[in-house]
């Protein structure tokens, strides 16, 4: 079966302010680099019922954020996380992307999914906005995984620099989902310690120091495999940031592109056996352009390699 890849021309349109990290041009980097992959399916993001956003988030955040997107110039909903009049759909056509990929998959319209949006999501919170994040898809995804679907072990797999903080916040209490970050510590937004397990011994985080290079990262890497295969997935979903590569301006770990098909390849291996393939990943962070295009075409043609 195809990998599809689900994004939409709204991403475009979320704007951030000069010199903003989180940038149209990081989207637009990436699909140039996967357009010239002609295995690759292209869909857009269906239209969604908002309530399943509230599996995730408060009501009341929900409706703050509704409200929020202005109609001239921009606000800001943390010291980081900016809006424009074009972020409201590019923030919903990215919740809406990830619903899609699930729909797609269970349907096997394809056997896997990468979601190429913006603005990201690990960081939101339940019921706070932060960290360039507004909605946090991933969890929402899980969430919907759960309620829809009646899956019992959905993983939830954030390899970003960062700490997937609001995720955690969210899915900590889900018996149904276990959560793993691998991230630089100390670092923003601070937390994801080893300690932090979850409400169910359902988490694991895998804190790094700063200098971290490809060994030594897949040598922790193995701690979460061990513990992913005890889970036996059914689904996997993968907050796919990029901002641990060697090039990256806002990390100081030291991965190399390749590594990214290397980190998805194992996730697949380990797991075939429990859920046949069935990965959708979402875009989180990656700053440097080149790396982050690179990176993401990695992880891409793990996807399509497996399937």
């Amino acid at each position: 079966m195809k990998t599809a890849i689900i994004t939409s021309k709204s991403s475009l349109n979320h704007n951030t302010g000069s010199g903003h990290p989180e940038s149209t041009s990081r989207v637009k980097s990436i699909l140039e680099k996967l357009k010239k992959n002609k295995e690759l399916i292209w869909k857009k993001p269906d239209s969604f019922d908002k309530e399943i956003i509230k599996q995730a988030h408060t009501s009341s955040y929900v409706d703050t954020v509704e409200n929020a997107f202005p109609k001239n110039g921009l606000v800001f909903l943390d010291g980081d996380t900016v809006v424009s009049p074009g972020s409201k759909d590019a923030t919903f056509d990215a919740v809406g992307s990830i619903i899609t990929a699930i729909d797609g998959v269970e349907n096997k319209k394809f056997g896997a999914a990468h979601c190429v949006t913006r603005p990201p999501g690990h960081h939101a919170e339940r019921s706070k906005a932060m960290g360039f994040c507004v909605i946090n898809n991933v969890s929402v995804a899980a969430e919907y995984l759960v309620s829809k679907y009646k899956y019992k072990r959905v993983a939830v797999l954030d390899w970003d620099c960062h700490f997937g903080n609001g995720t955690y916040d969210i899915l900590k209490s889900n018996k149904n989902v276990f959560f793993s970050s691998l991230h630089q510590y100390p670092y923003y937004p601070g937390g994801g310690t080893e300690h932090e397990k979850g409400d169910h011994n359902n988490a694991l985080n895998i804190p790094l120091p700063a200098g971290t290079n490809s060994r030594e990262y897949f040598d922790a890497y193995e701690h979460m495999l061990k513990r992913l295969k005890e889970f036996r997935p059914e689904f996997i979903l993968m907050s796919a940031g990029f901002d641990a590569h060697k090039d990256d301006p806002l990390c100081q770990l030291n991965l190399e592109s390749r590594d990214y098909y290397e980190i998805t390849r194992r996730v697949l291996e380990t797991t075939k056996q429990f859920c046949n393939g069935k990965v959708v990943s979402i875009l989180e962070g990656g700053y440097d352009l080149n790396a982050l295009a690179e990176s993401a075409n990695e992880h891409v043609n793990a996807l399509l390699e497996f399937n």
